[in-house]
């Protein structure tokens, strides 16, 4: 692991990802004249339905993360607003960032709005984050049984599939058996590092709550379906006329292809493993399956960096400040916040 930390290995790693790319795309790229014909002939209402289909699952994958957010904080409970407003800008951070820093901004974002009320909002913040990726691979995990049982998976996905399919099975199990219920604790005693583990197990406090937890996983497969048919809308903006099965192909494969975020996007992988596929399995030339690749990516990247851009002005926070949003460090807890199940809620600072 401290190897991986090293950034002259990270540097190098990027480099040989890089140069392999550009070698498959010099070696067996497309004609880039007809990419450029296959932009020249999109058709913008479908364009414009796939915007449309991927704002709506924005929308609906933030109200995932505000029923696990009210499930894990006393009242007052942030608004809808707030916390698509602290989604936005995650997406946005994820979009134009190398890494996840945008799951630390969105917390980071919705625990200024929180501080005044709950002094320790950052640590049960943090939990409900991991609480949200967690339906996060639920509603993978059913886009994967649909696109297995109707489809044709490159054998290259295979592996990467079969991991996300245990680790949800296995990262559920974990957020089930350590959640904990909304109630007030005790946390006299406890080191700061105990303390915030056992304020991030408030954040799973959904996973206790079965109507609430089927809610959010919902909202969470809502908004995958949205993103399929916005992938769907897309593929016949570029006049692939090919059904759910296929758009299923090319959205697990977009995943795949961006696990492990090595540079912004990933721009230019995500193309090759979309075009390559299109291509063996469905007969799309190589040409329309990269000029789709990089429409895709830019129709997603409108509505997250646009949207993004909006509720970071709304926030009054700049770019550079994303670079440097604080770590789970600052999540410390008042020494002597303590609070019994017979306490007045309205004096409470521990949502447990």
């Amino acid at each position: 692991m401290s190897v991986l930390r090293n950034r002259w290995v990270r540097a190098a790693a990027v480099l040989i990802v890089a140069g392999g790319l550009s070698a498959l795309f010099v070696l067996h790229g497309p004609n880039w004249g007809r990419v450029a014909d296959a932009f020249a002939s999109v058709r913008w209402e479908w364009v414009a339905a796939a915007v449309g289909l991927n704002l709506l699952s924005v929308i609906v994958r933030a109200l995932a993360w505000r029923t696990v957010i009210v499930q894990a904080m006393p009242p007052p409970h942030p608004s809808f607003m707030l916390v698509f407003s602290a989604f936005s800008i995650g997406l946005f951070a994820n979009a134009i960032l190398p890494g996840r820093v945008g799951e630390l901004a969105r917390v980071a974002v919705l625990d200024r709005k929180l501080r005044e009320q709950q002094e320790t909002a950052w640590a049960v913040l943090l939990g409900t984050v991991f609480a949200h990726r967690v339906f996060d691979l639920v509603a993978a995990t059913a886009l994967i049984v649909f696109v297995v049982s109707t489809a044709h998976i490159p054998d290259w996905a295979v592996t990467s599939l079969i991991v996300v399919v245990i680790a949800g099975v296995v990262l559920f199990s974990v957020a089930v058996l350590s959640a904990r219920r909304r109630e007030f604790s005790d946390l006299g005693g406890l080191s700061s590092v105990r303390k915030v583990v056992r304020l991030g197990r408030y954040g799973l406090g959904v996973m206790r709550e079965p109507a609430a937890a089927a809610l959010a996983a919902f909202f969470q497969i809502l908004g995958w379906t949205c993103q399929l048919f916005a992938v769907w809308a897309a593929m016949h903006a570029f006049g692939i006329h090919k059904g759910l099965p296929a758009a299923g192909v090319v959205l697990v494969l977009v995943n795949v292809a961006t696990i492990f975020p090595l540079w912004p996007g990933n721009v230019g992988l995500v193309q090759a493993a979309i075009a390559i596929p299109l291509n063996s399995y469905y007969g799309v030339p190589r040409s329309v399956g990269v000029a789709f690749g990089f429409g895709l990516q830019a129709i997603e990247a409108s509505v997250g960096v646009g949207v993004g851009l909006i509720f970071l002005a709304r926030e009054g926070l700049s770019f550079a400040m994303l670079k440097v949003m604080p770590d789970a460090s600052q999540a410390e807890v008042p020494a002597g916040v303590r609070a019994q199940a017979d306490a007045d809620p309205a004096s409470a600072r521990v949502p447990g």
